[in-house]
């Protein structure tokens, strides 16, 4: 690793840090005489410095928390300890011992000063759950199987065990409220036995152990321990409510947290689905989706106080549901982490620092106590997860890494303590105490999991299943979130529409499907057309989930399909379509090619209104109109020549004959007239070309044929195979730049030549005369 750049960095974070301290406090020194005029508690009135101070404040904890964030990434550090040691810095630990007046000025104690950064830091909780439960992958831990369960309940109960009996030796002077010592121990339990899924998932991502059995098992055991710490936090503020632990309201909250939990995971999960897909689908304002997904988070946040426990349980399951929305694009989830990481995260976690104290660290006492409190957490945490995976048949190397990942906590443990600090149930010497047990821990994690990681060998087996794996974050089809369909009632639409089906419905991937009829969307009254094209979609999506099914044996949701009706299908009409998220559009109607094999116009109008990847599905210029099955023996022809576009004509042709067990034929025509002489460089191309085909069809679990010809153009040994019994042709090709639909001479030829189906796959719709020059001017199996 670099450490030029991060000392580099480090300066520079220093200097920035110290001059805005700087500025901000000489600026706003005539505030400062102002807000001591004032009486307590109108601070609102101070002619703006009120809201001048919240900005300082908002400023200073993004600048630092941001700053040593960056650092300690460069480092292989959490980037959330930065954010919290910046807030450390900032408060009485370093930035009020060392220039107390400003410290006081610009972190004002005062109620009303202070409520509005805090409103802040507390909509940052509920965000940060949010997100937290959008990156838990219930799907993984229901894959990973018993080995995460054994370890998830040997690493809780554990440290719960040791943290909650510390409560009850603490001294009085440590709590509160000496009488809630059992709410205190249940506080305490639960922050030294949460795992931080963040961190945890960014070492083993870092260690390329993401795809790793052990690596899998990690994140899943961190993802089952997150849960049921936040169900255990939901039934303690339940209990600290009371002022007591009692039997029946302890009943009743564990009941209503059950309620709930089976109401979001059934009907809830439903209404979410159906609120965010109605809301890209329905709403043309900017940022629709994420407004729906803050109002559910809050709606479910309501639901849990209204029951007596914490918000913090709302915003987790919601984010959960909104996680596994099949509607939830890329893009969308990327904008919303966006907004929490730059601003909610960097002053949550530097408000958390800002209320630690470490200079009460000087008492003897109290540091020997956060010594203690340190190797408790860490021994009880590595013993239990330790002990987890052996009882699971984990090996010692195993279960020492299992044990060393758990030991991370941070965010989790922080946000644990920032509620039970403002419940009044921690005092804040031992929320300090806490705070630190969460650094030292954390820091520790990276590199005891990286040592423990890069002992275990990788077997076979697994080897080959990681490689599978690699080559799907290298595929077209897999990568796709959401379909759009455009047929008509025509053989070729009817086929386009059950393609589509075998192409989502293994995923149950969403699909719109637009229906065109006599040049216009269906939508008169008694037309059957859209409901034909419908089951069309669902017959091919069935075919698909059950293969998909039986050979990767995962229970598959059917295909989500929308049949939509307009006025007219036009490049407006698609256009405002596509701004709803679509990865593919794909089309199928009759007479899309003039007479003279050209594009009609109508086509080239509606497809410039989508910019992603086209998908056209036509017949050969000999065909005779009949659309053919795919079923075990049919054979689909893909021409290959080592171009991205080629190679994803090759994964959509595997996706299509998977469901069926056809079979596909992989054609790659040299531009040697003699053909490359093994041992050339263009030789070991043309068969890594081939053999990276092979490969992706062994992931499908497609038989494959594979063949190199030359002595003819493409065009011509693409029709000469067809001729020798492929059904269709599935070809890989880049629109071109000018007035007409054109997708080079290779596609126009083979349209011409061919008498079945030919599949067009084109990428993305250039956009500039002088686009990349290599991709314009690659031409298919040429």
């Amino acid at each position: 690793m670099n450490r030029q750049p991060a000392t580099t960095s480090g300066r520079l974070a220093a200097t920035l840090v110290l001059a805005t301290l700087v500025l901000a406090t000489l600026a706003l020194a005539p505030a400062s005489r102002a807000f001591a005029a004032q009486a307590p508690g109108h601070a609102s009135g101070m002619g703006g410095s009120a809201e001048g101070l919240f900005v300082a404040e908002i400023v200073l904890l993004l600048l630092v928390g941001r700053g040593l964030g960056e650092i300690f990434q460069r480092y292989g550090q959490p980037a959330i300890m930065g954010q919290l040691i910046g807030g450390i810095l900032l408060g009485p630990s370093l930035f009020g011992w060392i220039w107390p007046d400003a410290q006081h000025l610009i972190f004002s104690s005062d109620p009303a000063q202070k409520g509005m950064i805090d409103a802040v830091s507390q909509l940052g909780i509920l965000l940060l759950l949010l997100l937290t439960g959008m990156e838990t992958d219930l799907r993984l831990v229901r894959r990973v199987g018993a080995a995460c369960f054994s370890i998830s309940i040997t690493g809780v109960v554990v440290p719960f065990a040791f943290g909650f009996a510390l409560a009850q030796f603490l001294p009085d002077s440590l709590l509160s409220d000496p009488r809630q010592r059992v709410v205190a121990g249940l506080f305490l339990g639960t922050a030294l036995s949460i795992s931080s899924v963040k961190i945890v998932a960014m070492v083993v991502r870092e260690m390329n152990f993401m795809r790793r059995n052990l690596g899998q098992v990690i994140i899943s055991s961190s993802i089952i321990e997150d849960t049921i710490g936040w169900l255990v936090i939901a039934v303690t503020f339940g209990i600290a409510t009371n002022g007591s632990l009692q039997v029946l309201p302890l009943v009743t909250t564990v009941a209503e947290v059950a309620l709930f939990m089976v109401f979001s995971f059934t009907i809830g999960r439903r209404l979410v689905f159906t609120l965010i897909r109605w809301s890209n689908d329905s709403f043309r304002s900017e940022y629709a989706v994420i407004t729906v997904i803050l109002i559910i988070m809050g709606v479910m946040a309501l639901i849990t106080n209204l029951i007596g426990v914490h918000t913090v349980l709302g915003a987790f399951v919601a984010g959960i549901l909104v996680g596994e929305s099949p509607i939830l694009s890329n893009h969308i989830e990327s904008q919303l982490r966006g907004l929490i990481t730059a601003l909610f995260m960097p002053v949550f976690f530097g408000m958390a620092g800002l209320s630690a104290d470490l200079t009460v660290l000087t008492d003897p006492t109290l540091a020997l106590l956060t010594l203690a409190l340190v190797a408790i957490a860490s021994i009880g945490k590595f013993g239990g997860a330790f002990l987890g995976g052996r009882l699971a048949g984990m090996s010692l190397k195993e279960a020492t890494a299992v044990g060393s990942a758990m030991n991370a906590r941070g965010s989790t443990e922080v946000i644990v303590a920032s509620i039970g600090l403002s419940m009044n149930i921690l005092s804040h010497n031992l929320f300090t105490m806490i705070v630190t047990m969460a650094v030292i821990t954390t820091l520790a994690m990276p590199p005891m999991l990286r040592w423990a990681l890069g002992r275990l060998p990788v077997g076979h087996a697994e080897k080959q299943r990681v490689d599978r794996e690699l080559l799907d974050e290298r595929g077209f089809v897999s990568r796709l979130e959401r379909l759009l369909l455009l047929v008509d009632d025509s053989p070729v639409g009817k086929f386009t529409a059950y393609l589509a089906g075998l192409v989502g419905g293994g995923s149950g991937m969403p699909t719109t499907l637009l229906h065109l009829q006599d040049g216009r969307l269906a939508g008169q009254v008694g037309d059957k057309g859209p409901e034909r094209a419908s089951r069309e979609v669902k017959k091919g999506a069935a075919r698909s989930a059950r293969a998909v099914s039986k050979a990767e044996d995962t229970l598959v949701d059917k295909v989500h399909l929308t049949a939509r009706t307009e006025l007219q299908a036009s490049a407006e009409t698609i256009a405002a379509e596509a701004r709803k998220g679509y990865g593919l559009l794909l089309v199928g109607l009759e007479n899309m090619l003039t007479d003279k094999g050209t594009f009609s116009g109508a086509l080239k109008d509606v497809s410039s209104g989508f910019d992603g990847p086209l998908c056209l599905v036509l017949n050969g210029a000999k065909a005779d109109g009949k659309m053919p099955v795919l079923r075990a023996g049919t054979t689909i022809l893909v021409p290959v020549n080592g171009t991205e576009v080629a190679r994803r004509a090759a994964d959509f042709a595997l996706a299509l004959a998977r469901p069926h067990r056809a079979r596909v034929k992989a054609l790659y025509v040299s531009q040697a007239r003699q053909g490359s002489r093994p041992g050339t460089v263009s030789h070991r191309r043309e068969e890594a070309v081939l053999k990276d085909v092979a490969d992706l069809a062994d992931r499908y679990g497609v038989a494959v044929d594979t063949a190199i010809r030359t002595r003819a153009t493409a065009d011509r040994a693409i029709a000469r195979e067809v001729t020798k019994g492929a059904a269709m042709v599935v070809m890989g090709v880049t629109q071109r730049p000018g007035e007409e639909l054109f997708f080079g001479d290779t596609a126009t030829a083979v349209l011409a030549a061919v008498a079945c189906p030919v599949v067009l796959l084109a990428s993305e719709r250039v956009k500039r005369a002088d686009a990349n020059a290599d991709e314009a001017a690659a031409e298919i199996s040429a």
